[in-house]
């Protein structure tokens, strides 16, 4: 089947930061007076609330565990704000972006609360580079669930077969995007997860944009 749509997921795979999460986390704790919390924790309690509003609850749940009384709405805003900071997107990815619009229906889906999403996309300017922007955060279900890829396919207007789908995450995108019958295309870069079987390919991320149209062109 011919390949009619691409998705793709925010984090990693077309926005990056500038340093390492764990510590943007820390910085953000120090910054608003709460303990020392693992970025390990912190992505844990990110799975439990892939379909919230905003990080609060994350840090409720990390706050709770450590029987911390810090402000957890604090803890949530400092990290958000230290997250914009760092965060940039690949070089030429809005060209890109828009070329590959040209060709086919482009679609975001990126789990995480809506405020915490909604923001980085605001931050990067791409309000309007997508067909579709979906955050998890606005839906009943967050990434491997097949409803959230589900809902990329409504937007787009796409059946799953049709449909690729980028991301780096193994569980999220290439497991989620395969058990939904989307197409994974797994990006790949230094430090990030190892190549996943179960994608139909897998593109450097320093490659993304110059491979990626070879890619979709023989699938």
């Amino acid at each position: 089947m011919t390949i009619r749509a691409v998705g793709f997921d925010l984090d990693y795979t077309l926005a990056v930061p500038t340093r390492d999460r764990a510590t943007i986390l820390q910085d953000a704790a120090t910054a608003a007076g709460a303990p020392p919390l693992s970025r390990e924790a912190y992505l844990d309690a990110h799975q439990r609330n892939l379909t919230r509003e905003t990080r609060t609850p994350i840090f409720e749940d990390l706050l709770d565990a450590r029987d911390s009384d810090a402000d957890a709405a604090a803890v949530a805003t400092a990290y958000r704000e230290h997250i914009a900071d760092a965060l940039v997107p690949l070089a030429g990815a809005e060209t890109f972006l828009s070329d590959l619009r040209e060709r086919y229906r482009v679609g975001l889906l990126t789990n995480g609360p809506r405020v915490a999403q909604r923001d980085k996309l605001d931050t990067l300017g791409w309000q309007h580079v997508f067909d579709v922007a979906l955050v998890t955060g606005e839906l009943p279900a967050g990434k491997p669930d097949a409803a959230a890829f589900e809902a990329l396919l409504d937007g787009l207007g796409t059946d799953a077969g049709e449909t690729a789908y980028v991301g780096d995450d193994v569980d999220a995108d290439i497991g989620g995007a395969a058990n939904a019958g989307l197409v994974p295309i797994q990006v790949v870069f230094d430090g990030g997860p190892d190549p996943d079987p179960r994608a139909a390919e897998h593109v450097e991320r320093d490659d993304l944009f110059s491979r990626l149209p070879e890619v979709l062109d023989d699938l």
